[in-house]
């Protein structure tokens, strides 16, 4: 079956943590298992070789750089937009390097999403491991908006792919408030949002503080999902979808990715002492926030994979029966389990999030972008 897994901070791993994603899982957890300035060394769970081996044909690949507003903060970042513009583009050159080499493919419209799934179904049928030598499709996405020097870096972004934008992530941001804070959208936040809707952007709203996110529903009439997010209902604390929140985003049509990091799983889990195995944290636990969806909503339409796995964590603080991204393959089986028939299982592990990609792309190609007549200066200063 083919997966969609609609977060991985694929190239955050291979320029911050200096992982070869081309070398088998083994090989990448050795180079490391003596390193410690990271709690996932070697434990990590996220090689090309373990996507093709479980399907996961297409993803939602990210940029990463955010800006440490707080020379305090807990929170890494970069002490300005330029050095957090800068590493974007690093992450981007890293994309490209690998399509260069035949692991990517960049998909940014409707007939490169087509060509390319009908390369992987039809490899995917025949059985005999042929996809194991294709090319991994990505949708490029940008996780947090920090690093946009001014709105004409966002046209510059689009016109190299980025095709999907989380304004937020944690803490205080540039143009919008994420996990942990509170507030509404900036007046510079706001153009942003303007700007993307003008470029046919997907608005992730992933990360965005509870003002920000009721906000930005508002104001933000271009395609909406939730790339990796999990139930407030399940799990209490402002990095989760209320239910209210869940149901607005149905209303749109949007699809919310299951994260697989385990503290957004299960209640009162303390970093550094709790463990997946005695939180009892395993890949039923996220079907357990799938299924929540689904019953709130009432259909499978609104639930998706955005898994997250080796975003800044490993195995420490995975599912416990997860070792490899290989193992979302466990999941058909398990939403069976609960009921789900094939047409819901095939919508999950891919069918939401390809429609969505299709209808943003479509509503893309009627829509052309506009440039944005001025430039907004840095809204930050070095420290």
């Amino acid at each position: 079956m083919l997966i969609l897994d609609a977060h991985l901070d694929l190239a955050l791993n291979a320029i911050e943590w200096n992982r070869d994603l081309t070398q088998p899982l083994a090989k990448i957890r050795a180079q490391e298992a003596h390193l410690k300035d990271k709690p996932d060394r070697g434990r990590g769970v996220v090689s090309f070789g373990e996507m093709r081996r479980a399907g996961i044909g297409l993803c939602v690949a990210t940029q990463l750089a955010r800006v440490e507003r707080n020379a305090y903060s807990p929170i890494l970042g970069w002490r300005s937009q330029p050095q957090a513009w800068s590493m974007t583009q690093a992450q981007l050159a890293w994309y490209e390097c690998m399509e260069e080499a035949g692991e990517l493919v960049q998909l940014r419209d409707a007939t490169a999403l087509q060509n390319h799934l009908n390369q992987w179904q039809q490899a995917l049928a025949r059985s005999d491991d042929s996809h194991l030598a294709l090319p991994i499709g990505y949708v490029l996405s940008l996780e947090g908006a920090d690093s946009l020097v001014t709105l004409d870096h966002l046209h510059r972004a689009h016109a190299r792919g980025l095709r999907a934008i989380g304004p937020a992530h944690y803490g205080p941001g540039v143009y919008v408030n994420g996990t942990d804070a509170t507030g509404k959208l900036s007046d510079e936040g706001k153009a942003l949002l303007r700007e993307a809707a003008q470029l046919g952007m997907i608005l992730d709203a992933t990360h965005l503080c509870d003002d920000a996110f009721w906000q930005a529903l508002e104001l933000y009439d271009g395609p909406i999902w939730a790339s990796h997010h999990n139930c407030r209902a399940l799990v209490p604390h402002n990095r989760q979808l209320s239910d209210h929140m869940i149901l607005a985003l149905a209303q749109r049509d949007a699809v919310i990715g299951a994260a697989f990091d385990a503290w957004m799983l299960a209640p009162g889990w303390v970093r550094g002492q709790t463990t997946p195995q005695s939180a009892g944290v395993t890949l039923n636990t996220v079907v357990d926030h799938m299924d929540h969806i689904c019953q709130l909503t009432g259909t499978a339409r609104h639930c998706g994979i955005g898994s997250d796995l080796d975003g800044c964590f490993g195995t420490e603080q995975t599912p416990a029966d997860l070792e490899t991204i290989a193992d979302l393959t466990k999941l058909p089986a398990l939403l069976q389990q609960r009921g789900y028939n094939a047409a819901d299982v095939h919508g999950i592990m891919s069918g939401n999030f390809t429609r969505a990609l299709f209808k943003a792309f479509q509503q893309k190609a009627a829509s052309p972008s506009v440039r944005p007549g001025t430039q907004i200066a840095p809204v930050i200063t070095t420290h």
